[in-house]
């Protein structure tokens, strides 16, 4: 059945660095292998802040932001005959190449074509429109069918889930751990309740101000980063999502003897760690690892975690704006008002 569609639609338009717009734009058609999603819910986050800043190299400006949405297929494309219209989609960002050395391990999020659209890589809201806006083509390959559990709006945070559980397999946890996360943001506080549900046997997180106080309820407890040094040497893994090189010499300092580090806030260039002893990571045996983005399946795991009920989004989800007042959104989240995690935009 063919669905009649508008043939403009209002999308956040990144026209230039640190420059931005709501406008009218045509509704996309959906190519090949990807599918029509009328976007129900989309949020802003940090890496946003570096795409409108023109510190991702692989972003042509003017583009259409958003990689963190969800929605109802409405149109597939040609060739595409599944999911159907009518099904309701989580979007996570990467979709490799799927030939490359790194796709063939399912690391699409390494993938070595990067950036290359005719080999069928895609970082959606990067490299490729993303979901500010009324509606995005989206390659089928990221689209993932939310359980019946999970509402459109929790949908959002496909990907935001997938990037925190990532993180923890990376950081390989165990039952009856000790899990410092440092960074009470949107990912931290998920991979804070994700490590709860994987069985930590005690989980803190370190973080300042408002979004520290919202944390509370997310770990068995809350310490402030000015506080931190009590913290030192006394957990089996340490996640880190604040993206600054205090917060990974926290991270290092924080780890047990033979404890594990996982590394995952600075996605950005331009973060520089300096001044560790490298005697900390040598002597203490520790494993640090980077972590980016998710690979196959990830976020299809974390949405069960999801529809199961161990991991609440919506008390995450600190604001709400409709699409066309972007402009409001964006300072809300970008000045940290209200002690703004995550703010959701409809149309």
């Amino acid at each position: 059945m063919i669905v009649s569609l508008p043939q403009r639609m209002h999308a956040v338009v990144f026209e230039a660095p640190e420059r931005f717009t709501v406008v009218e734009v045509p509704v996309p058609d959906p190519a090949a292998g990807h599918a029509l999603v009328r976007v129900e819910a989309s949020m802003v986050c940090a890496t946003d802040r570096k795409i409108l800043a023109g510190r991702f190299a692989g972003t042509r400006f003017p583009h259409v932001p958003g990689h963190e949405f969800s929605g109802t297929i409405v149109r597939l494309g040609p060739g595409t005959d599944s999911p159907p219209p009518g099904t309701r989609v989580g979007v996570e960002v990467h979709v490799g190449c799927g030939t490359c050395d790194r796709c063939r391990e399912g690391l699409y999020n390494l993938c070595l074509n990067y950036g290359r659209t005719e080999t069928g890589h895609a970082h959606i809201g990067f490299t490729i429109a993303g979901g500010l806006a009324e509606f995005a083509s989206v390659p089928i390959a990221a689209l993932h069918r939310l359980p019946d559990a999970v509402s459109t709006a929790d949908g959002a945070w496909t990907d935001n889930l997938g990037v925190a559980l990532w993180a923890l397999e990376r950081g390989r946890l165990r039952e009856g751990e000790s899990v410092v996360v440092i960074g009470p943001g949107a990912i931290g506080l998920c991979a804070a309740q994700l490590a709860r549900a994987g069985g930590a046997g005690r989980v803190t997180i370190v973080g300042r101000g408002e979004r520290l106080v919202r944390a509370e309820r997310f770990g068995d407890e809350t310490v402030d980063e000015r506080d931190a040094g009590s913290l030192v040497g006394s957990a089996d893994l340490v996640v880190e999502f604040a993206g600054t090189s205090d917060a990974a010499r926290l991270a290092l300092l924080t780890a047990r003897r033979g404890g594990r580090v996982v590394l995952g806030g600075a996605t950005g260039q331009g973060v520089e760690l300096s001044g560790v002893d490298l005697s900390v990571i040598v002597r203490g045996h520790l494993d640090v690892l980077g972590s980016v983005a998710n690979p196959m399946g990830v976020s299809g795991r974390a949405l069960q975690v999801l529809a199961r009920g161990a991991v609440d989004v919506a008390a995450l989800t600190t604001h709400h704006f409709p699409l066309v007042e972007f402009a409001e959104a964006w300072a809300t989240f970008t000045e940290r008002r209200d002690g703004a995690i995550r703010v959701m935009l409809t149309t």
